[in-house]
């Protein structure tokens, strides 16, 4: 065995942009879909606590496979076992989905956080562990251990404060604002991760074979996850509720905007408004005209 050399950034900063980027998407839809669940308590609260399961394990995962597009081994071509990478989308979606049900369901409780955020670090830093157990070349690859803790830590600690954020921010502005904080915890949790990894080749082994890229390999496997994040953005660009959070509630007697103020039922004998515009009527109560006498 020999060591080999790695490259994370073979595309420059083109893989770690996009996958930043698809992992706040996958933050922010799942954010937004988690405060909708928790302002909608009828038979619709699973469908969004499922939407935004899906929706932060499709980001996260999305995330993990473009960054390692960029990731090469000098002079050892990289695959990757289906099986094994589809298993790790599976269960990024599930863990995450656990943690979020509890925290949906719950509540912002200290027990609920930490026990829904560790479930879902946990899912977070299996789904990378698995999915590089998926990559094939010529060689094996080995963890400095002290790392892999520090990035479990990473994955529990981000997830913990993105359940919190799920169930506590609202509003569109501060929603970004987490998101982008979220998808930077998970990004700098898959880059402290890879710094863990140590490759050693084989000589002995066989070239790989042609066509069976990195890229070949990931790039129509991803095409699933994106097409339904971006649907879902979609979804959530037609939703001003999901977008926006509900309103206020807001007093039924209170004017409308650009409405004039409603009035309550008239008492006997007061006039309408439209009567109110006429001659005021005499002190017997009977009309000037039909009160003039005769001759």
């Amino acid at each position: 065995m020999q060591h080999g050399t790695v490259d994370g950034f073979s595309y420059g900063l083109v893989t770690p942009v996009a996958a930043y980027l698809m992992a706040c998407l996958g933050g922010a839809l799942g954010l937004r879909c988690t405060t909708r669940s928790l302002r909608n308590g009828g038979t619709f609260k699973p469908g969004w606590l499922t939407l935004g399961a899906t929706s932060i394990g499709s980001g996260i995962w999305t995330m993990h496979f473009i960054a390692m597009m960029g990731f090469t081994v000098a002079g050892a071509p990289i695959s990757y076992d289906r099986p094994l990478t589809f298993a790790s989308l599976g269960v990024a979606v599930g863990m995450v989905g656990i943690g979020i049900f509890i925290v949906g369901y719950r509540g912002a409780t200290p027990l609920a956080l930490i026990t829904g955020g560790t479930i879902t670090g946990l899912g977070i830093a299996t789904m990378h562990y698995l999915g590089m157990a998926g990559m094939r070349f010529q060689g094996r690859v080995e963890y400095d251990t002290f790392t892999v803790v520090l990035s479990v830590v990473i994955a529990v600690v981000a997830a913990t404060s993105a359940l919190w954020a799920a169930v506590s921010v609202h509003g569109f502005l501060a929603s970004l604002g987490a998101s982008l904080v979220m998808g930077l915890a998970v990004s700098g949790m898959h880059y402290t991760a890879m710094a863990a990894v140590d490759v050693h080749l084989d000589p002995a082994a066989g070239a790989a074979p042609v066509g069976d890229s990195a890229p070949g390999v990931l790039l129509p496997m991803l095409i699933g996850p994106v097409v339904f994040l971006l649907l879902a953005g979609v979804v959530v660009m037609f939703d001003p509720l999901l977008v926006m959070g509900d309103p206020a509630p807001r007093d039924r007697t209170a004017p409308r905007p650009g409405l004039p103020a409603q009035r309550g039922p008239r008492a006997y004998g007061e006039p309408a408004n439209w009567s109110a515009r006429r001659p005021a009527a005499g002190a017997s109560g009977r009309s000037p005209r039909r009160g003039r006498q005769r001759g």
